[in-house]
């Protein structure tokens, strides 16, 4: 049975969780570089494949939902190997599916690869907080910097094998045996913490042990947080899906130039999420928070009414800067209370998962209408709301309860 390292360090642990924030990106980013081939081998359209990753998506936010209670069930390291196994078989045969011409195969490991990823991610996010609260500083925004670095990495090992004309599933069957067995050498040699005690039994009726399970959805403070979380994974989603095909569209430049700019959006962020835990450690969470979605604002009206690829591009790098740091601080908040942290950023991680799920579709139709530039706009909307709750990131206040139901005051 795999244990956590009995000599790990949170110095360890924390360089090996970076890794694995890496690993996730380069996985998810070196198919989604390939999705125009997959396109072409499966024979679908644009909708239909819409469809398709709409339904898989499913059972990643089903599993998320009750990911909380599974971890309290099973602890990180079983849940973590688990996600590991179940995700890279999902991703194998997400080749398998396109070298046989089969929709229905790459349907399948869509739908496998997203639960397996689910509990990877609400594992990995809840041990970065663990990892932050035993080194006394914070580090959460030094994981996510990992998954953009892997997001690049991901990126350009997709355009190589594209160039190479390596097959679809060849490159992705390499992926997921790859990426299984460097996960599992992290999870053996000292990722997760030791200590965590899983959850007490509690009465045997099922309507008990659910109820237990999803109060954190109840709580007004966790939802408070979690809506920070959607609206940054939400904004975040947007310019991945979007930021290319605005500068193609909107702006006339090249697909090459269109790369460049999304490029400018992930490396601002990656730039912020390195260096950025001093700046929360020294303002607090509330206002770098604060700092973050009115650099979001104004650098995505820079954009949204920008007239030259020149200004869009100074947008893009003030948007990305401002997202970077947003998704992060929401996990931190999540998990102030040791005990409950597993329900509260399952939660967070939830609303994370949806807010993907429906960035892209949601724009898009409202692209359709207004072109993908003034579309994008509608994250303006979703950042003021995130503003008016950001107070709520900071520890409450000592003797007041943490999980303040949604219907008190």
């Amino acid at each position: 049975m795999l244990r956590p390292a009995a000599t790990t360090t949170p110095q360890r642990a924390r360089l090996l969780l970076i890794a694995a924030f890496a690993i996730t990106g380069i996985v998810a980013f070196s198919w989604m570089a390939r999705i125009p081939s997959v396109m072409s081998a499966l024979g679908l359209t644009a909708p239909q494949f819409g469809a398709v990753l709409l339904v898989g998506s499913v059972g990643s936010v089903v599993t998320v939902v009750a990911s909380g209670g599974l971890l309290n069930r099973f602890g990180t390291v079983r849940l973590f190997a688990f996600g590991t196994v179940i995700n890279a078989l999902g991703i194998a045969l997400m080749g398998v599916g396109p070298a046989l011409a089969s929709v229905w195969v790459f349907t399948a490991g869509i739908i496998i690869s997203g639960i397996g990823g689910a509990l990877l991610n609400v594992s990995v996010n809840l041990e970065s907080t663990r990892i932050e609260q035993a080194l006394g500083r914070t580090v959460i925004p030094h994981f996510h910097a990992g998954f953009s670095i892997g997001a690049v990495l991901g990126s350009l090992i997709g355009a190589g094998a594209s160039s190479l004309s390596i097959p679809v599933g060849t490159q992705f069957i390499a992926i997921a045996v790859l990426s299984g067995g460097l996960r599992l050498a992290a999870l053996r040699t000292g990722l997760v913490l030791p200590g965590r005690s899983l959850a007490a039994h509690t009465d045997g009726r099922w309507h008990v042990k659910l109820r237990a399970e999803l109060s954190a959805w109840t709580e007004r403070r966790t939802m408070q947080i979690a809506l920070v979380a959607f609206v940054a994974a939400f904004s975040e989603g947007v310019a991945n899906n979007w930021l290319t095909v605005s500068f193609v569209q909107d702006f006339a430049e090249p697909e090459a130039i269109a790369g460049l700019a999304l490029g400018v959006f992930i490396g601002a962020m990656t730039l912020l999420r390195v260096f950025g835990s001093r700046l929360i450690d020294w303002l607090g969470r509330a206002r770098t928070l604060q700092l973050s979605l009115i650099a979001s604002v104004v650098g995505l009206a820079l954009f949204g009414l920008a007239s030259s690829a020149g200004l869009a591009v100074v947008g893009t790098a003030l948007w990305g800067l401002g997202a970077a740091l947003c998704f992060p601080i929401a996990v931190a908040a999540a998990s102030d209370e040791p005990s409950l942290a597993a329900g509260r950023v399952s939660v967070v991680a939830s609303m994370g998962s949806i807010a993907a799920l429906v960035a892209a579709p949601m724009v898009g139709f409202i692209a359709a209408a207004l072109g993908a530039q003034h579309s994008m706009l509608v994250v303006l909307i979703g950042l003021l709301l995130a503003l008016m709750v950001s107070p709520r990131v900071d520890p409450p206040t000592v003797g007041l309860p943490l999980d303040q139901p949604l219907s008190r005051s």
